[in-house]
């Protein structure tokens, strides 16, 4: 395959002499390995044998296989799991990230609040290791996704989430957001709804959903 992109790129040239020399710009991938039950689904194209996306996405759904896909360098080989994709639980990337976002959503509405009004709170009561470096996290995404786009690497984007989702249920389980302490408990609402908004134009970009139960 590296040797194609060569062979292209000098028939460009020589019908365009003008043609950039990187042009066009290829990704190459390597192929992806499916398991199931713990053992590797074999595929055979002398046999006709294979697995297509479609299948993929009928047994796992969409959410899971563009997430899983994009998690990876798209030059690195893939594992695709098809149980581990399945699954409702904190090994799952992918649910992960969604339950962190769907979290959020709980305590918002059990808050009963506008959202909207948290603009403009003041977050100086935010002092703990937690929170501070949820802020801090969340401040990097603009460059981020912007090196993202740049690099051709959504999957930094996927390692970015999850380390947010990872940031947010560590804070969720060390303390409270409804607390009686009223400029506190804006702060950390404003907190939280940062990073939902975050995780939500993360996955956007994805093209995974972000729901608001699980």
């Amino acid at each position: 395959h590296h040797g194609t992109i060569a062979r292209v790129r000098a028939g460009i040239r020589a019908a365009n002499p003008s043609a950039p020399a990187n042009f066009p710009e290829y990704l190459l991938h390597k192929l992806v390995t499916v398991v199931r039950d713990g053992a590797e689904v074999k595929i055979s194209k002398r046999a006709g044998s294979y697995v297509t996306v479609r299948d993929l996405i009928e047994e796992a759904g969409q959410d899971a296989v563009r997430y899983f896909f994009i998690m990876r360098k798209i030059d690195s080989h893939l594992v695709f799991d098809i149980d581990l994709a399945k699954s409702r639980s904190d090994e799952n990337p992918v649910y992960y990230v969604q339950y962190a976002h769907a979290r959020i959503c709980s305590v918002l509405r059990e808050w009963g609040g506008d959202p909207a009004s948290l603009a403009g709170t003041e977050l100086s009561p935010l002092v703990s290791g937690h929170e501070i470096a949820l802020v801090q996290l969340l401040a990097e995404f603009p460059a981020l996704l912007e090196r993202a786009a740049r690099e051709f690497s959504p999957h930094l984007v996927t390692f970015f989430l999850g380390d947010v989702a990872a940031k947010l249920h560590s804070y969720y389980n060390a303390e409270r957001f409804l607390v009686e302490d009223e400029k506190l408990k804006k702060a950390r609402l404003a907190l939280i709804v940062a990073a939902k908004q975050v995780i939500a134009n993360g996955l956007s970009v994805l093209g995974v959903s972000a729901p608001g139960k699980m």
